[in-house]
């Protein structure tokens, strides 16, 4: 379905978003299509639909405050490219004479992309609109997080939008999918051969990915509370970035070798232990303005998580995430196995700290290699770090949602997450999220509860960050 003569998806012949008007295109839509504009990498035009009765004149002056507010410097000739490609339907969701509209706006594009930034609420409606209107058959639907809010509603909603279209068709963004520091974990797993035979059990001693945010739940109390840490960043963007970590190399040919593999991981993946996890509270929480006067909503959460297959067994996955931490910082480290006594340093020295390889996902990408070498000044051994930030090496880079709206164009299913990968992610914390353990306060600026560092006791403790 959907192919180029040389087997390829075919590329979009419309972008058709619904929300367009929102927050989310204000922040995040409008700039990725002026970048991809200015990189000659829109070649379709762009329908947006919305409840808001506006103009289309209105809408292209949405699209040019959008972008300058980012701070993005607008050339004239690229968003005259771009507002030329926009056109603006008006409707109710819910009104079968939106889809009528859509169609029509539509033509006779033989390959539409469908992007719902909209509330998963009115994902079924969307969607099954379109197709009593007839343009489903070979479209792609790209829809946003959160997809669930656990295992069940996520069964549920696979169910509603299967009954229209097809799993193929499904494209679920996660914006962390879309950073260049998270696709950075493939390359340079798989195309460094200095890496791959230390890459498991008989080297690793554990694997640590931390989530730090400096900052509060301030004006978000409404979005935030209902929510909390776990549902919010765990069980959809650090668990794929764990499976990234964890994943065997792709072989093979087409876009779902890569969703193999990272489902390979889910699969093998423990259920998770309640008694391995820990819920914290920042102090103040419960006087922002949206949350319950006695929320149990966690803004931190650490656990420890289990992979059993011949790579990863007994090697433990640790995460932690949370709002009102130290520091802002998202990385993953890979904590080797330390060596045996060394008979040339002092016999009461300690053992030599492990190597560690740390890649930090943001911000400021980069990868940070821990190694021992000798003290300078005695017969001791020192930690020295190999630091490479990949921006001084190879540029910024695409933003998260230009990598994501051009593959969702391109029909690049890598990019997102499948079903059955959401489905085993959700498997494996729902017992975190039917026994939970009560929330524990911590204070804003520290590193969550000090029963989180139980978590990783026999292996070292919580390393600190790599800051920028």
């Amino acid at each position: 379905m959907n192919r180029q003569a040389n087997g390829g998806p075919r590329p979009a012949d419309v972008l058709v978003i619904f929300g367009i008007t929102g927050d989310l295109a204000r922040v995040m839509t409008y700039r990725s299509l002026y970048r991809l504009e200015a990189r000659g990498l829109l070649e379709c035009p762009i329908v947006g639909v919305a409840f808001d009765d506006w103009s289309l004149e209105q809408l292209v002056d949405r699209a040019r405050e959008s972008i300058v507010a980012t701070g993005e410097k607008l050339d004239e000739e690229v968003f005259e490219r771009l507002a030329q490609r926009l056109s603006y339907v008006h409707g109710d969701f819910t009104d079968a004479d939106t889809y009528a509209q859509v169609a029509k706006a539509v033509g006779g594009a033989t390959c539409p992309v469908f992007y719902l930034e909209i509330p998963p609420s009115f994902f079924g409606t969307v969607v099954g609109g379109l197709a009593k209107a007839g343009v489903t058959a070979s479209a792609r639907v790209v829809v946003e997080k959160p997809f669930g809010h656990d295992l069940a509603s996520a069964r549920t909603l696979n169910e509603e939008l299967h009954a229209y279209i097809d799993e193929s068709q499904l494209y679920r963004i996660d914006h962390f999918l879309g950073k260049m520091s998270v696709e950075d974990i493939l390359y340079l797993r798989f195309a460094n051969t200095i890496l791959e035979p230390v890459w498991n059990r008989h080297f690793v001693s554990s694997v640590q990915i931390t989530m730090g945010e400096n900052f509060d739940a301030a004006d978000r109390g409404h979005f935030y509370d209902p929510v909390g840490a776990m549902r919010d960043v765990v069980q959809n963007h650090l668990l794929q970035v764990l499976s990234l970590v964890a994943m065997e190399p792709p072989t093979g040919h087409g876009m779902d070798i890569i969703n193999n593999r990272k489902r390979d991981v889910f699969v093998a993946m423990a259920e998770a232990d309640p008694s391995r996890y820990v819920r914290g509270q920042y102090n103040g929480y419960l006087d922002v303005e949206g949350v319950a006067p006695s929320s149990q909503t966690e803004t931190f959460c650490a656990m420890r998580l289990e992979i059993d297959n011949w790579r990863w067994s007994g090697v433990p996955f640790f995460i932690r995430a949370g709002k009102a931490l130290p520091v802002t910082v998202t990385e993953v480290r890979v904590v080797f196995n330390t060596t045996p006594w060394l008979g040339f340093v002092p016999k009461d020295s300690p053992r030599p700290e492990p190597n560690q390889l740390v890649l930090r996902i943001g911000p400021k990408p980069g990868a940070r290699l821990r190694m021992q070498a000798k003290d300078a000044e005695k017969h001791a051994l020192r930690s020295v770090q190999l630091d490479m930030e990949f921006a001084t090496m190879g540029g910024e880079g695409p933003t998260p949602y230009e990598v994501l709206l051009d593959a969702a164009i391109h029909g690049n299913a890598s990019s997102f997450a499948r079903q059955d990968a959401v489905e085993e992610t959700w498997r494996v914390v729902q017992p975190l999220l039917d026994s939970r353990p009560s929330v524990e306060l911590y204070e804003p600026g520290t590193w969550g509860p000090a029963s989180a560092d139980e978590l990783t006791g026999d292996y070292g403790g919580w390393r600190s960050p790599w800051l920028p």
